[in-house]
């Protein structure tokens, strides 16, 4: 597995603090998001890189392991379990200046002394470890549209240059989470590879506001249908349908149609509710309209 230095994609020292770290990572996932880079594969990549280097050096454990292990960070844990092993065996064996590997240099040429001395330690023992450990999970977002996310269909996206097709069911939420086993890196390429965790943002709609799986929208209506009754034409997930008014319906009134909601996740045929706000539209009247309305105000 290549070497990929966390602290030069987020641009920040290996001394930086967990506080510059989550600065330059918010900067850098708005600058990379895919939702203004949707056409580039160049930023997606990027961004994916970006969470890479999040999840390790925001962690202070895993940071730990990072700055001691470089590249070899992901097996820290078996590395110095076989360690402890190896010094307890035929009487032990002495690291001298080397202490606990000592700490590994971002930017230097030391990467390879630290390889070659690792691989001269344990041999074909290390080799067989890796190929026996499974390797890193991947943390990627993919944002979809809400009507997309009405929908069960395919979909297609890149990480570190592979393409990844999958199937997002209907009614998937903003931030949840599904797994892709085995669709993580790899510690060796003999090796079991991690698995792929994709947390989901839904875009917002211009036209419907979804909450759980129930939908919300605002349609106008012209004052008579509301004091006369009628009919309306409202538009929803599953098309346009006409809605009765009752006579006499006040503005800003909110209506309910039962199952015109957002599809129930995994629930096939089995939807929320559409809740709707009459918004009424004053008319222009002309002087004999006007007279006409003095009237009934007279009246009333």
């Amino acid at each position: 597995m290549a070497f990929i230095d966390y602290y030069k994609v987020l641009g920040v020292s290996n001394s930086a603090t967990q506080s510059e770290i989550k600065k330059a990572y918010h900067k850098l996932t708005k600058l990379y998001h895919p939702d203004k880079n949707s056409n580039s594969t160049e930023a997606n990549t990027r961004y994916q890189e970006i969470n890479e280097a999040y999840h390790v050096l925001n962690d202070p454990e895993r940071r730990k392991k990072y700055d001691t292990y470089g590249e070899h960070w992901r097996s820290a844990d078996e590395f110095e379990s076989q360690r402890r092993e190896y010094r307890n065996s035929d009487g032990g064996f002495n690291f001298g200046g080397f202490g606990g590997f000592g700490e590994f240099s971002h930017g230097s040429d030391n990467t390879s002394g630290f390889s070659d001395f690792f691989e001269e330690l344990f041999g074909r023992r290390a080799s067989y470890s890796s190929r026996n450990m499974k390797g890193e999970d991947i943390q990627a977002v993919l944002s979809i549209p809400l009507r997309d996310a009405a929908t069960t269909h395919k979909q297609t996206f890149s990480i570190n240059g592979e393409n990844i097709r999958i199937t997002v069911p209907a009614g998937i939420a903003d931030g949840q989470k599904i797994r892709l086993k085995g669709r993580g890196k790899a510690l060796s390429p003999n090796s079991e590879r991690g698995d792929l965790y994709i947390t989901f943002r839904i875009e917002p709609d211009e036209v419907f506001t979804r909450k759980g799986n129930d939908l919300y929208t605002t349609i106008n209506s012209d004052i008579y249908t509301m004091m006369l009754g009628g009919e309306i034409t409202l538009p929803t997930m599953q098309g346009d349908v006409r809605m009765s008014i009752k006579p006499g319906t006040q503005p800003d009134s909110t209506m309910r149609l039962r199952g015109k909601g957002f599809p129930v996740y995994k629930k096939e045929g089995t939807f929320g509710d559409l809740y709707v706000c009459i918004k009424a539209v004053l008319p222009s009247l002309n002087e004999k309209q006007k007279e006409m309305l003095k009237k009934i105000r007279d009246e009333e």
